[in-house]
């Protein structure tokens, strides 16, 4: 029996020794044959040159000089005539954009041909301004020259000027396009739209669903939110240059050649019985032709020089005729002169981002009689508004053909990208006349019950940290914690140290010991209000924070802060001189406890003088000076100051720790009041005799709970 279990034994062993053996055969087969497949795939694709197909395209040449020739004869299918109402929901394919970005559109231009009708002639005059248009579109952000990742398309045909062009023609050369789709997501430019004698107010084309980029609109012809509204370019205006005369010689000027007859009397009665109206007209010349660089007055016949008569006058006449957008609008503004509109249902050039009402002025047509009883109302500061508004109006957005067509393509694109636009008041104040602009748009009083976010940077006091810790919790609307460890060699204590609190905190550790990071924009920030405040500012109580916070809600664009410093001008050495002393006046609160809204850390990041944040890096101070600096100078408002808190002192800090301990502190900060404002090119501190304290603050024995009664003294 023993025998035969041995042999019963060792034949099952030898069993599955085998087919262990065929396992390990089969697995290295198959991983064999996996691998020599791989490999003889790789060699097929390479022998056989099958690699992934890309395809290319090629940008546009718009300097081609032979042309693929296109006939068109008189039986092809025309475009369909243009929608009279259409908006980006109805005709425009919005699903085609966002391909260059999620703010971006992206422009594809068709390649130029020489469509010719069926004579051999050519359907279109390709003008020296058509060029300028496309290879300004070529070089801008917005091309692409892939036609399926294009949101926009813009024929290389150009319909600048109706006179240019047969509209028979044209609209067959449309209908050909690969990508034309009865005019969805195309872009049609016209200057002059309409021939003799009626001079229709939109090109006389058949652009179906195409977004008309066109001048001479009127109210009736004009699609709301779809078009654009662009000026009648002048060849002469980009020739005038920005040199002014002392003084302006006459109150107004006029200059145009083809007034209607009803209005052109009614000047001449002005004229004719004023000084203040200089009306010119063509003149006389012995051929009988017209010299368009010669004006004559209508009352005595005196030649002027045109354009160059334009500069002397405040006001010029910019009047409807058979067109209704004129030239003569770019030849005024060019020349610094105050257009004066008579237009009744013109829509003017960038009309839906374009004020013009703060670069000209507008009368109606059946009040021309008052025309110098309105002009005589404007104050001088008025005229001084719109002088200089329509400089620079002209300069950013008329000033060339490029200019032009940048400025419709920035229209279109925040049309279609609204939350990528601009405000109002980029488009229309520039900075050198109005200050900048304010970021904040909130309420008069901020909400309470998201609280706040305390922001503490700190370098190694731990326990002074931990101690600010505990207080910072015991303030009710207290919402984070974020602590900045600015050490790079020192890790942070380990979470079993820290105290138990009942707030959210989270540590930050930097990457380079700057005071500047106390200001950087961290998304851990969830609150619209930021106090930012010192490791070793532990004396304040929860009752001042808590006031702080309740008067910045009062005031959510400013810094509330308790300690107050003031700039003052030092005429010994002529300069700005940082003063610590109590006063009256403050310009400053110190932000090593200060409470401000959390757009300004992104300001200071990324919208501060990159020079001011240098200085305050490469000389570890005045960080809360320039945080002050900046506030002052976008809001053009001085902080605010709460409780009667003068200064700040730290019993566990010894004066060696300090910061500010240092001999050469004060110096240096009067040093960066003044390099500041000189970097501002300007004092942007606003000086303010103003303090908030809490209504009960003096009162005592009324019978009534304090709502903050634990305010601290000097």
């Amino acid at each position: 029996m023993a025998t035969e279990s041995l042999l019963k034994t060792s034949k099952q062993t030898k069993y599955i020794s085998y087919r262990n053996i065929l396992y390990h055969r089969f697995f290295v087969g198959l991983l064999l044959f996996i691998v020599l497949s791989l490999v003889f795939t790789v060699l097929f694709n390479v022998l056989t040159g099958s690699s992934p197909r890309t395809d290319f395209h090629e940008p546009v040449n718009l300097d081609a000089t032979s042309l693929a020739v296109l006939q068109l004869r008189t039986d092809l299918p025309k475009a369909e005539s243009r929608l009279a109402n259409c908006t980006y929901w109805d005709c425009f394919n919005v699903y085609r954009c966002g391909r260059g970005g999620h703010d971006k559109i992206t422009i594809y231009i068709y390649p130029l041909k020489d469509y010719q009708t069926e004579d051999g002639g050519s359907i279109s005059q390709f003008s020296k301004e058509f060029y300028v248009m496309l290879d300004t579109i070529r070089h801008s952000k917005y091309y692409t020259p892939v036609p399926e990742e294009a949101c926009l398309l813009v024929p290389s045909i150009d319909t600048l000027n109706q006179n240019s062009f047969s509209s028979g023609y044209v609209s067959r050369a449309l209908q050909t396009l690969e990508y034309w789709n009865n005019g969805e997501n195309h872009l049609i430019f016209n200057m002059l739209p309409g021939r003799a004698p009626n001079y229709e107010s939109v090109v006389n084309l058949n652009t179906g669903k195409a977004i008309i980029a066109g001048g001479s609109f009127d109210t009736w012809s004009f699609r709301y939110g779809f078009d654009i509204s662009i000026p009648v370019y002048s060849h002469i205006a980009e020739k005038i240059d920005s040199s002014q005369p002392k003084q302006k010689n006459y109150m107004i000027i006029s200059t145009q050649l083809n007034i209607p007859q009803d209005s052109l009397e009614v000047l001449q009665n002005i004229a004719s019985s004023s000084n203040d109206l200089l009306l010119l007209d063509r003149c006389k010349t012995y051929s009988g032709g017209i010299d368009y660089t010669k004006r004559c007055e209508y009352t005595t016949g005196r030649i002027f020089d045109y354009p160059e008569i334009l500069k002397e006058g405040m006001f010029c006449l910019v009047i409807r005729s058979a067109r209704l957008t004129q030239a003569v609008l770019m030849d005024v503004l060019a020349s610094q002169c105050i257009p004066i509109v008579i237009a009744d249902s013109v829509i003017m050039p960038f009309n839906s981002h374009v004020d013009w009402n703060k670069l000209s002025l507008f009368v109606p047509e059946d009040n021309v009689k008052n025309l110098l009883k309105i002009v005589h109302s404007v104050s001088n500061e008025r005229k001084g508004e719109l002088y200089w508004q329509l400089r620079w109006a002209y300069d950013r957005y008329f000033a060339s053909i490029e200019k032009i067509t940048l400025t419709t393509l920035e229209i279109i694109n925040e049309k279609l990208f609204p939350l990528a636009a601009r405000m109002y008041e980029e488009w229309n104040m520039p900075e050198h006349l109005y200050g900048p602009v304010n970021p904040l748009f909130l309420p008069v009083t901020a909400a309470k019950s998201p609280g706040f976010t305390a922001v503490i940077l700190t370098y190694d006091r731990v326990e002074s940290l931990f101690t600010l810790v505990k207080k910072l919790v015991k303030t009710p609307s207290l919402a984070k914690i974020l602590v900045v460890w600015n050490h790079q060699k020192k890790q942070p204590p380990p979470s079993s140290e820290w105290p138990v609190i009942n707030k959210p905190l989270k540590v930050i550790r930097t990457k380079e010991n700057k005071l500047s990071n106390r200001f950087f924009p961290y998304d851990e920030i969830e609150t619209e209000c930021q106090l930012t405040i010192d490791d070793d500012i532990v004396m304040l109580t929860p009752d001042e924070l808590e006031f702080g916070f309740d008067v910045w809600r009062e005031f959510p664009d400013r810094i509330v802060g308790f300690p107050s410093r003031l700039h003052v001008w030092d005429n010994v050495t002529n300069s700005w001189r940082y003063h610590s002393e109590w006063t009256n006046q403050i310009s400053m609160v110190l932000t090593g406890a200060a409470f401000h809204h959390k757009i300004w850390s992104w300001y200071y990041t990324y919208k501060m003088p990159g020079e001011i944040r240098q200085w305050v890096d490469e000389h570890f101070n005045c960080e809360d000076i320039a945080m002050n600096f900046l506030v002052a100078n976008v809001t053009r408002k001085p902080p605010i100051k709460v409780t009667p808190r003068k200064k700040f002192k730290c019993p566990e800090c010894t004066n060696t720790e300090m910061l500010s301990a240092d001999a050469r502190h004060m110096s240096q900060r009067s040093a960066c009041v003044d390099r500041f404002a000189a970097v501002y090119g300007r004092m942007a501190l606003q000086a303010v005799e103003f303090r908030a304290d809490p209504l009960q603050y003096r009162e005592s024995g009324a019978g009534v709970p304090h709502v903050y009664p634990d305010i601290g003294a000097l």
